[in-house]
């Protein structure tokens, strides 16, 4: 015999199924067995003539794209657009909202669930919210996503699937900003090394967290036009509440990617400085080593010139003769040196 434990394992394994949740109206969630929810599924689409539907009521599906039967199994249990059907397992190149067939339709890019320092790697999530009925697709484990279920496992009401897409968007804002809190702090203590003169990696960590901050901001943005066209004209079921909660959560996403957008112009003029402050010292040193070869000139040629094996050279039947030349090639050097300490004055 199959045990139930074992039956739900079975189920999830075919569907990519991860959990489900059914929200009575304006009260908490009750997470629904992986077997449990095709019956319920075919129960809402086909009622029974003397059951009466419960108002308000709504589904929230999470799924694993990865499962290879993931996709049939929404086909035959859903009737989802075939738009959003089309664009599963698309890679996204930014956030966007829009309405399709009367649906919710959202791509979005989130944090990996099991980042440390740089959150580099981000991956897409799928979403199709209707009037009483919520999906979710990913293929690796998200932290915001994750978040938003355990807010959801914690008791908290949702009264739509727009509030709970709403929420998500919150999440992902709430993400981004502990992102750019930690960033900030790390450039932080790199100016500090900075403006104290001390040397150590900061060049190539700036680098690096610059290099994940523009990656974020440009994989996480919203499309503009997308949200602008769905605030204009949101769907028929759709609550005026959730349409301004929506607008609210688009809002605080924008305030977090100007921040975002901030550090990275601090960033960027912070690896400029560092940069001058390194030209500097490199012309420094050149100006250093140009001196040294000047003053050497003076004594080179005389070496080339008096030690040249010919008759006629001056001076080699003197007895002060070395020290005359030493005093001339002082004094060549000297008169060199000022020239170009002048030059460097004037300059």
């Amino acid at each position: 015999m199959t045990t139930p434990a074992a039956a739900a394992d079975y189920q999830s394994d075919i569907s990519g199924l991860i959990c489900a949740f059914r929200f009575a109206a304006g009260g908490a969630a009750t997470e629904v067995a992986p077997p449990a929810v095709a019956d319920l599924l075919a129960r809402r689409a086909n009622p029974a003539p003397d059951e009466t539907p419960e108002d308000g009521a709504f589904l929230w599906l999470h799924l694993n794209l990865s499962q290879a039967g993931c996709v049939r199994w929404l086909q035959a249990h859903l009737d989802l657009p075939d738009t959003f059907i089309a664009m599963l397992g698309g890679d996204a190149h930014s956030t966007r909202i829009e309405q399709q067939e009367g649906a919710l339709v959202a791509v979005f890019n989130d944090v990996i669930f099991d980042f440390d320092r740089t959150p580099a790697q981000v991956s897409t999530l799928w979403v199709c919210a209707h009037r009483r009925l919520l999906v979710t697709l990913r293929r690796k484990p998200l932290r915001s996503l994750d978040r938003l279920r355990e807010h959801v496992r914690r008791g908290e009401p949702f009264e739509s699937p727009a509030e709970l897409l709403a929420h998500l968007m919150r999440d992902q804002a709430d993400l981004m900003m502990e992102i750019v809190r930690k960033a900030s702090v790390d450039v932080d203590g790199i100016e500090d090394h900075f403006l104290a003169s001390r040397g150590g990696p900061g060049r190539l960590d700036l680098a690096a967290t610059r290099r994940v901050l523009v990656r974020l901001q440009r994989t996480l943005a919203p499309e503009p036009g997308s949200v602008f066209r769905l605030l204009a004209r949101p769907p028929v079921w759709l609550r005026p509440r959730d349409v301004q909660e929506l607008r609210e959560s688009t809002e605080e996403f924008s305030v977090v990617l100007g921040d975002m957008a901030g550090l990275v112009e601090r960033i960027k003029l912070l690896q400029e400085e560092m940069t001058a402050r390194l030209d500097e010292q490199n012309n420094r040193t050149l100006f250093t080593l140009t001196l040294v070869t000047v003053l050497a000139l003076p004594i080179n040629i005389m070496a080339g010139l008096f030690g040249m094996n010919v008759g006629g050279i001056p001076l080699s039947d003197d007895h002060h003769g070395f020290w005359i030349i030493c005093l001339l090639v002082a004094a060549f050097t000297a008169l060199v040196a000022w020239w170009a300490f002048r030059r460097r004055r004037g300059g």
